[in-house]
């Protein structure tokens, strides 16, 4: 009884620290959309054109680990491009 007892103490300690680093990721995830969208409402698309690739990867790398789902960073990209597309 008392190895469940341990383990479960574990995983909650583990879930834990996942959480924080997920929220984390999403936050500068979030931050990173923000900002390419303040460029294109700016219409400043040399710079929008840059930070559209990092949002990309940042997007990429959160669906590869989980944080979002694939299809989820999928539609974004689409739906950025698609802005960008617009404004140039």
């Amino acid at each position: 009884m008392a190895i469940r007892r341990r383990a479960s103490i574990k995983k909650r300690r583990q879930d834990k620290k996942r959480h924080l680093h997920n929220i984390v990721v999403r936050n500068e995830l979030k931050k990173a959309i923000k900002k390419f969208q303040a460029l294109v409402a700016e219409k400043n698309v040399t710079e929008a054109k840059t930070l559209i690739q990092q949002v990309f990867s940042k997007l990429d790398k959160a669906a590869k680990k989980g944080i979002i789902h694939k299809r989820h960073a999928d539609r974004k990209k689409s739906r950025l491009a698609k802005q960008l597309l617009k404004k140039a």
